[in-house]
């Protein structure tokens, strides 16, 4: 996929397409690890649904999927994770709006890979 395209696909709100396009290589390998991590500076898209898993108890997408093998419920309308399991298999439950306030943005922890 050409640059280009990406970024089309950025500028149409399809951000979770262009994520899943661009971790396809690391979600071919079960045992990623991540190379290096960060701190969340502001809130995007991406940072509220990291918060959203590391609050349930996972470093992020690629963990959970790799632990619980399940598809992850989502917002249709945001984007945003509807429904996680903690690895105690009980359910969060998340609402459609923002959930990560800015006082906490900064504790989200970013990988990468």
């Amino acid at each position: 996929m050409h640059i280009q395209e990406l970024f089309d696909l950025f500028l149409l709100g399809r951000f979770q397409a262009l994520l899943e396009i661009m971790s396809c290589s690391v979600l071919l390998d079960n045992n990623a690890k991540p190379k290096s991590m960060s701190r969340a500076k502001q809130w995007t898209g991406e940072v509220e649904n990291l918060y959203r898993f590391q609050q349930a108890g996972y470093r992020d997408e690629l963990e959970y999927r790799q632990i619980k093998q399940v598809e992850i419920d989502r917002w249709p309308d945001t984007g945003f994770v509807k429904k996680l399991q903690r690895r105690d298999n009980t359910f969060y439950y998340y609402n459609k709006k923002r959930e990560c306030e800015d006082r906490e943005v900064h504790k989200v922890k970013v990988y990468a890979y």
